[in-house]
């Protein structure tokens, strides 16, 4: 079993509230397992290694080499020459808001454990891709990782940031067009009740919501810190929250010993999220070179995605909303990398649960700008590196994203050779040929 911080009592309610759902087929099991015979791309190198053997003993990996020996009753797996890699991670998600359409989200129909009910099964098929591990930057997510983390229901691994922190009118206000302010008529908004934002001004009013996150679990924050393409009122130009009201953001997480990351696509908004001390900038596709070369100096990661002009799906102002950021997203790509920027991927998919079956192409999208080695090394080592900024707040402790002894066994076999052919990614179903988490077996058709 993964080394899992303790379960919060709040986390405790939702599994109680959930204990009629159905409970997910449990993995394959063994208390060993031998790879035999696999070529293995360790998350950094540019060439995969000669055929060897790597041991897995409970969750970690024990051994790699050809002289490496396994116990008697452990299970081996002839992997053929083919490829193993680690897991994959999405470094943008919302488990829950991917998982539903807004009119499903709008719904009166809709309560917290039918939201969790759509969220773990769009889980269970995210794992099946592949993804060992997200980080899940805003929405309802403390009932549904609970059940991932107990085996209730089968996931990746989840890095929660719990609600979204907005100011009023900004990206995570979800109100309704009836629904009054909460400061002066007293009602909270029925999307912060559903856990998927809070809306808070001021210095103290942030300093509550981040705790509150802190409170249930949060390994990283949250803030909305400049206007949207999938939000009503703002703006995308808009800039969000004051310095001093980020400033506490930060202040609250860093005494936690975790981070803030922001939503954001403007230089101004960027800027002084990096003036503020925040160590993320999830989006980022408005940047200029010029602060993009301030993210290099103050070691600011940057969280991009690969985002498509529209979907079936897509409002219209949403369309229109997204035009000048699927414009800029190539210039900064190619600048971000150019400059040595810390660089994240993640798709960010949002309110059209078909998109999450394309998940997989968006990483082969990343092929206009980047070598195959190179896309491998930011969905799996890169990735990893960001998900470790949590520090002690990680809800698993151990090294994710890499191939070495004493690295947590989050592990891909793969049909063929991924650093020749990265289109190999985009069909997990027939490439995939094994997928393992935390050392256990989740597909296997080898």
């Amino acid at each position: 079993m993964p080394v899992i911080r303790s379960i919060h009592w709040v986390a405790l309610f939702f599994l109680i509230a959930s204990a009629s759902l159905p409970a997910m087929a449990a993995p394959d099991q063994a208390n060993e397992f031998l790879f035999d015979n696999v070529r293995v791309f360790d998350g950094q190198s540019d060439a995969l290694s000669e055929p060897t053997r790597v041991l897995v003993g409970g969750n970690r990996i024990r051994a790699i080499g050809q002289d490496v020996e396994a116990s008697a009753d452990a299970r081996v797996i002839d992997g053929q020459g083919h490829t193993l890699m680690p897991g994959l991670i999405d470094a943008h998600v919302h488990l829950t808001f991917s998982a539903l359409s807004m009119s499903e989200l709008m719904s009166p129909d809709l309560t917290p454990e039918l939201a969790e009910q759509a969220a773990a099964r769009e889980a269970e098929a995210m794992l099946l891709r592949g993804f060992t591990a997200v980080r899940d930057v805003g929405g309802p997510i403390w009932g549904l990782k609970a059940g991932i983390d107990t085996g209730r229901y089968v996931g990746p691994r989840v890095w929660p940031s719990g609600a979204t922190v907005s100011q009023t009118a900004g990206h995570g206000d979800f109100r309704l067009p009836n629904e009054r302010s909460r400061r002066f008529f007293g009602q909270p908004s029925r999307a912060e009740l559903l856990g998927a934002t809070f809306i808070a001004d001021g210095r103290d009013e942030v300093l509550t919501a981040v705790r509150e996150n802190l409170r249930f679990g949060a390994s990283q924050i949250k803030l909305m810190a400049g206007g949207g393409t999938s939000s009503a009122y703002d703006p995308v130009d808009v800039t969000q929250y004051t310095f001093d009201e980020m400033r506490a953001a930060v202040e609250a997480a860093e005494d936690w010993g975790t981070y803030v990351t922001v939503h954001a696509y403007t230089p101004r908004a960027i800027r002084r999220a990096i003036e503020a001390g925040v160590r993320v900038v999830d989006h980022g596709q408005l940047l200029d070179e010029e602060t993009l070369k301030l993210l290099v100096e103050n070691q600011v990661w940057l969280s991009l995605q690969v985002l498509r002009a529209s979907t079936p799906d897509m409002d219209p102002l949403r369309k229109a909303k997204r035009a000048p950021v699927i414009d800029n997203q190539a210039n900064v790509w190619r600048m971000a990398r150019d400059l040595g920027v810390k660089l994240a991927w993640g798709t960010d998919f949002l309110f059209e649960p078909a998109l999450n079956a394309d998940q997989n192409e968006h990483i082969v999208m990343l092929a206009e700008w980047f070598s195959a080695a190179e896309i491998l090394k930011l969905v799996t080592h890169d990735n990893a590196q960001l998900l470790a900024l949590s520090g002690l707040r990680s809800p698993y402790q151990g090294r994710l994203g890499v191939i070495e002894e004493d690295a947590l066994a989050d592990l891909l076999l793969v049909r063929g050779n991924p650093l020749e052919d990265i289109n190999l990614l985009a069909d997990p179903a027939s490439n995939f040929l094994l997928i393992m988490k935390d050392g256990r077996v989740y597909k296997d058709s080898h």
